[in-house]
């Protein structure tokens, strides 16, 4: 027995001592790990500042392998592999943080929103669709919403997309009136593809309840009015049109016109947009006028004084083709040649161009090809602008 307990009174003092070691290599083993942890942190962040992707990422691949739990360096490594394109890797990352059973729920959302941008960006839109739906009711529902709108946009689905819309109206999130009445006048223009002029009727006299001060329905419609033989209505249309939205005047002046003369209005209506020129001379303008005064009987003379008339208010490269296209020059061996450089000089002027992203186009866009932005066009021309 005393041999027994000189030996638990010996093996209580060693067991302290190897304890004490083995846990001052474990505080070493962990600094060496903290410390490491940090320099690939760092390395990685300081290659991410100079644009050294390659580098970056496996420097954050370094520093998830020593710690695995790390969920902001995943949401890094996530992200710079969804910015060089490589979408599976990224959502690999997203779906493995999802995966952890310890993350929190503020983290868990924000894996969900940055899975969800993975499938945008990847353009697996159904997938999408499925995991912006799982972000309703937290702090992303608002981008979730509207990334879900473009998603509809994109499908051509506009019943979907007006759904999605009035709920972020309803969320105090903007007026989406315009939006909405642009999704009827594209639903409108299916059914005219299809032969119901009923129905499109019907869409576009809803969308200008929906967006009174909007000029699209009341052009459409007075388009279709126009195709009936109901060139009258067409002209009250327009008229109403211009009342509505004076900024979008120039679009309106063409089809203006040509209802006028159909519907024996050219008096009138002539006037009303002289009116409108003087105070706001414009390009579109200016050819309605022209258009109008042809039709009234107007010498060829008086129709190109309205070009001279315009180059005293504006400098117009386009207005100095016009006119020049009627004289006289003094070789006329080169008649034909100057109006066709000019006219190939004036090409670009005679554009629109979109104000959000800078496309150009030949003829007016209510959605920016480009960019996909609503009501991004100016209704003047580039030289205008």
């Amino acid at each position: 027995m005393n041999l027994d307990l000189s030996w638990i009174l010996l093996g209580l003092p060693a067991a302290f001592i190897l304890g004490w070691i083995a846990s001052r290599l474990d505080l070493r083993q962990l600094r060496i790990e903290n410390r490491r942890n940090p320099k690939a942190y760092f390395r990685g962040l300081n290659f991410l500042l100079n644009e050294q992707q390659d580098q970056a990422i496996d420097a954050f691949i370094e520093a998830v392998q020593n710690d695995p739990d790390t969920s902001e360096l995943h949401f890094a490594l996530g992200n710079l592999f969804r910015r060089r394109g490589e979408y599976e890797r990224a959502v690999r990352v997203h779906e493995h943080l999802l995966a952890r059973a310890d993350l929190s729920e503020a983290d868990r959302q924000r894996a969900q929103h940055a899975l969800a941008l993975d499938f945008l960006k990847a353009g697996l839109l159904d997938r999408a669709d499925a995991a912006l739906l799982k972000l309703e009711g937290t702090p992303f529902q608002a981008q979730a919403r509207l990334a879900r709108l473009a998603n509809a946009e994109r499908a051509r689905d506009w019943p979907q997309a007006a759904a999605i819309a009035r709920r972020l109206e309803d969320a105090e999130h903007g007026s989406f009136s315009s939006r909405l009445a642009h999704y009827l006048c594209e639903q409108a223009a299916a059914e005219l593809a299809r032969g119901d002029s009923t129905a499109a009727l019907q869409l576009l006299q809803q969308a200008i309840s929906t967006a009174p001060a909007a000029p699209r329905a009341r052009i459409e419609l007075a388009r279709l009015q126009m195709q009936q033989k109901q060139a009258a209505e067409a002209c009250a249309t327009l008229e109403e049109a211009l009342q509505a939205c004076p900024s979008a005047t120039p679009l309106i002046a063409a089809p203006l016109a040509q209802a006028a003369i159909a519907g024996g209005r050219t008096v009138n209506v002539l006037a009303r947009l002289q009116a409108i020129y003087e105070q706001t001379p414009s390009l579109d303008v200016l050819e309605a006028l022209v258009t109008l005064q042809a039709a009234a009987g107007s010498s060829s003379t008086s129709t190109r004084d309205w070009y001279a008339h315009h180059l005293e208010r504006e400098p117009s490269l386009v207005a100095a083709a016009k006119w020049l296209a009627g004289e006289q020059l003094e070789h006329e061996q080169f008649h034909p040649q100057v109006p066709r450089a000019l006219d190939h000089a004036v090409k670009p002027l005679t554009r629109y161009r979109c104000a959000a992203c800078g496309f150009e186009a030949k003829q007016h866009f209510w959605q920016c090809p480009g960019c996909q932005a609503w009501d991004s066009y100016p209704a003047r021309r580039v030289e205008e602008l």
